[in-house]
């Protein structure tokens, strides 16, 4: 009886210590299917080589990391529905979600489950609710619709630019965002417009265009959509030059649009793989055949900001993770990150692009 008594004892420890060192789970979210199925792929790429390059220098805290996916195709319920699914695998950190339309309500979720989130949605209201759980490792749409704004004004004076939206949260608050800081310069839109993203169709739109006599389209929202604007505004004889704000930097662009794709100008932030202490992380994702453009080298430093910040509070535990983030600052591939009170980039930085031969670069 005592043997037996034992052996179950010994079973229970053996137990406890499988579980006290089991992997921590983090996640991504993203659209992974749908229209903007691409950028899920970049931040999957991403997540992925950081969590096997963390994996093979030790871990954090001498545990693996190993990596959940979260699909919510950018719609609000399905995102919420992934968070849920998130909290009860017990992660202990999120980097996501992509759009600004999905990353608000999931937070919520989040933020209850008292789960530490980073994120690149660009929305004002990711970090204007007064949550402490989301830090925000890009700038935001106040700060890139002023960029946009003014470089708008600065050089296409007196050109007709119209501003026009696609009634999401990310792509109406850019586009107001622009709108504002033209008006604030003394340039009132020619045409303010909004269109339903998901559709094929936008010749009406392009008949508004080139009614109107606009030159320039300042457009807050997506790269698919933007795709199929130049080509039907040249299928009706419109030559249209587009500021677009962070999402254009995806090659898919490229693809759908073809040369068109060169009058494509917009904001992001300073370009990661230029940044000279990323070099071998550069190299290790070209090396695999993957170009770090747009949000991958964004995903690879969310991995790092959360094994940086569990190794500063030597704990994966909510309110150490929170207060190492809100105190801590962190040497990532695309910079050093720190934040302020309410969870945003202390040094957020845009940049204006323009699309050439395929490849995103500085305007000169």
């Amino acid at each position: 009886m005592k043997t037996r008594i034992l052996a179950a004892g010994l079973g229970l420890l053996s137990l406890a210590a499988t579980s006290a060192w089991a992997d921590i789970l983090v996640a991504i979210a993203g659209p992974m299917t749908g229209q903007y199925a691409s950028a899920g792929d970049q931040i999957r790429k991403g997540a992925e080589l950081a969590v096997a390059d963390i994996n093979a220098k030790g871990g954090v805290l001498g545990q693996k990391l190993k990596l959940e996916i979260g699909d919510d195709a950018c719609d609000p319920k399905q995102a919420v529905s992934v968070a849920n699914t998130m909290v009860n695998k017990k992660i202990a950190f999120m980097h996501g979600h992509w759009c600004s339309s999905s990353t608000i309500p999931a937070s919520e979720v989040y933020n209850e489950a008292q789960i530490v989130m980073a994120t690149v949605s660009t929305n004002p209201q990711v970090t204007e609710r007064g949550l402490k759980n989301i830090f925000r490792i890009m700038g935001r749409d106040d700060q890139q619709g002023v960029v946009a704004g003014n470089y708008l004004v600065d050089h296409f004076k007196g050109k007709k630019i119209a501003v026009v939206d696609d009634k999401s949260a990310y792509g109406k608050g850019l586009a107001d965002e622009i709108a504002k800081a033209m008006e604030a310069r003394g340039v009132k839109p020619a045409l303010r417009e909004s269109i339903t993203a998901g559709e094929k169709d936008y010749s009406g739109l392009a008949s508004k265009l080139k009614s109107a006599g606009i030159e320039v389209l300042a457009f807050g929202g997506y790269h698919t959509e933007v795709a199929l604007i130049l080509r039907q505004a040249q299928q009706a004889g419109l030559k249209l030059t587009v500021m677009g704000g962070d999402t254009m930097t995806n090659s898919e662009l490229v693809t759908a649009a073809g040369p068109m794709a060169d009058n494509v100008l917009f904001t992001f932030a300073p370009d990661p793989r230029k940044n000279p202490a990323a070099a071998a992380v550069v190299k290790k994702f070209r090396d695999a055949k993957v170009e770090p453009e747009g949000y991958v080298m964004y995903a690879y430093a969310a991995m790092q900001l959360f094994a940086e910040a569990a190794q500063k509070a030597k704990s994966t535990k909510y309110k150490d993770l929170e207060k190492a983030l809100r105190e801590g600052s962190f040497d990532t591939v695309i910079g050093k990150l720190s934040f302020d009170a309410k969870g945003d980039n202390k040094l957020p930085g845009f940049m204006v692009y323009q699309w050439k031969g395929g490849q995103y670069d500085y305007v000169k």
